[in-house]
């Protein structure tokens, strides 16, 4: 079964020392906060701009509060640092959504720690496959090298996705493999 709350606890909050030796928390939900909303309104107004509307993939707020959807929200103090969410693909493949920073938090390892989180709690929730969909403009680039430091590599459409020369699809092998992975990516031609 998908979890929809974050992994230690339905209702609980997970610390951890933050850049700078801020306490950050990564809290399960939260979709209903105006500052959560706010954040995502940006990140799909972002989008708007880098591709045409059949290439852009980012969920709003009614495709992230789905059944096969778990979100969470990086907050400094009161500020919200970013968003991130994990989409269940199959029991044993999950998607990496809707992950933005906050303008007054980049470059400080808000990221960093959102993929990190994201990875442990699909490595927890038993997953094998973690993948994702960004973008293949220049904008995107910084995504894309955040993703292959962490050991995603490039990979065919997943899931509904179709062959899209505005998107580069990403995937990753997490430990805790799940039974009956039907997922196999295939390295595509010339990628790294």
């Amino acid at each position: 079964q998908f979890i929809q709350a974050d992994v230690a606890s339905q209702r609980g909050l997970i610390q951890a020392l933050g850049a700078r030796g801020k306490i950050v928390v990564v809290q399960s939900g939260n979709l209903e906060h105006p500052a959560v909303q706010a954040l995502l309104r940006e990140h799909l107004s972002t989008m708007e701009h880098t591709a045409p509307p059949e290439s852009r993939h980012a969920l709003d707020l009614s495709g992230l509060t789905g059944p096969d959807i778990s979100f969470w929200s990086i907050w400094d103090g009161a500020a919200v640092a970013g968003i991130g969410a994990l989409k269940r693909l199959t029991d044993s493949h999950a998607e990496i959504k809707s992950m933005r920073t906050a303008a007054s938090h980049l470059r400080r390892g808000v990221a960093s720690r959102m993929l990190q989180h994201l990875i442990n709690a699909a490595t927890t929730s038993g997953y094998s496959r973690l993948s994702l969909e960004t973008g293949s403009m220049e904008f995107f680039e910084p995504a894309r090298r955040l993703y292959r430091s962490f050991g995603f590599v490039e990979c065919p459409p997943f899931g509904d996705y179709k062959p899209d020369p505005n998107s580069v699809f990403m995937t990753l092998a997490i430990s805790g493999l799940a039974p009956n992975n039907s997922f196999k990516p295939t390295p595509l031609r010339g990628a790294a």
